[in-house]
């Protein structure tokens, strides 16, 4: 989107996975939880290649990975790994798509950034390719061009959807600070220059072709100013993280037109308050920053705090159906 253009969002969404193996049963909950913004789920108890990193992974052109034991590596061609991640990948699409026919409106797709899949994939000698500032621009541009691939198969599927495509960043700190570890675990890689990161970031949120983009943290400390500079549309992050350090970054992002993606119903089985309970404490941040109780409902789209891969079925299917009774609650009862 263009960077003087405010996008709007639906009110309640989910963060990416969910749990779980089977594909239709979660297409079936998330559009059925999720009338107006269902996105497609990531279930990664089935294994590696549906995992975030495995399925991005796979998205990408002309590299390719493959399991070791200390986690995902870069190999010479497609294998057992990258098939079994291209598998799962259709097999969800193939659910979505059932469960979305006729369907006109928003639906999320998630891939991990470039920065938090170069701390997580690792080069043939074993470190991240983090270490390697060529091999992040290869990793990049392949990642940019595997994504614009994948949204123009969802928009070929859901012919009527307007796809938001969102970058799952939870290393971004840790690439910031220079606190993501070698292979060794003794020492840590060099911090990434900020100018770097945000250029990464802009150049794979470019692979929306001009579609709204989300970028989600659930780790403390989320750089705000940057994502938003990178051309992010909106930011999703773990409201219960955040502190009055970050009321400024907050107050800006909101007066300038990002959508924030508020993380406030627990990710794994909890006790659940009252909707308006949930959003009590973005009522509040409203109050300290002085906004108008009337942007609420324009600024906020309610989500768990993050994945929901770690909850019950059932518990799963409660938070996102929580999440638009406390969508609705902030709209109806703004002050």
């Amino acid at each position: 989107m263009s960077e003087n253009t405010q996008v709007t969002f639906p009110a309640a969404t989910g963060v990416g996975s969910m749990p779980g193996g089977d594909a239709r049963e979660t297409a079936k909950t998330v559009t059925g939880s999720l009338d107006d913004f269902p996105y497609l789920a990531e279930l990664p108890a089935r294994g590696p290649g549906a995992d975030m990193i495995g399925r991005t992974a796979g998205m990408l052109v002309d590299l390719y990975a493959r399991v070791e034991p200390s986690g995902w590596r870069l190999s010479d061609r497609p294998g057992r790994d990258t098939r079994r991640a291209h598998a799962w990948l259709r097999q969800d699409l193939d659910a979505l798509e059932e469960f979305t026919q006729g369907y006109e409106g928003d639906v999320k797709v998630q891939a991990v950034g470039p920065w938090t899949l170069a701390a997580a994939l690792e080069l043939r000698n074993g470190e991240a390719v983090l270490s390697d500032p060529g091999a992040c621009r290869d990793l990049t541009a392949s990642l940019a061009e595997g994504l614009r691939l994948h949204l123009a198969d969802v928009r070929r599927r859901i012919p009527g959807a307007r796809v938001v495509l969102q970058l799952d960043e939870p290393s971004l700190t840790a690439v910031l600070r220079g606190q993501v570890r070698t292979a060794s675990g003794y020492r840590t890689h060099r911090a990434v220059d900020r100018q770097v990161v945000e250029a990464g970031l802009r150049e794979v949120l470019g692979a929306s072709v001009g579609g709204p983009t989300v970028v989600h943290s659930c780790a403390p400390d989320v750089p705000f100013a940057l994502l938003r500079r990178a051309g992010t549309d909106a930011v999703s992050f773990d409201f219960a993280l955040l502190t009055e350090r970050d009321d400024d970054v907050i107050g800006e992002a909101v007066e300038g037109g990002t959508r924030l993606f508020a993380g406030v119903v627990p990710g794994t089985d909890a006790a659940l308050s009252d909707p308006a309970g949930s959003v009590m404490g973005v009522r509040t941040l409203w109050r300290r920053l002085g906004l108008r109780p009337g942007l609420l409902a324009e600024a906020i789209t309610v989500t768990p705090t993050c994945g929901l891969a770690g909850a019950s079925p059932a518990y799963a299917r409660q938070a996102l159906a929580h999440c638009v009774r406390a969508a609705r609650s902030l709209a109806d009862n703004p002050e």
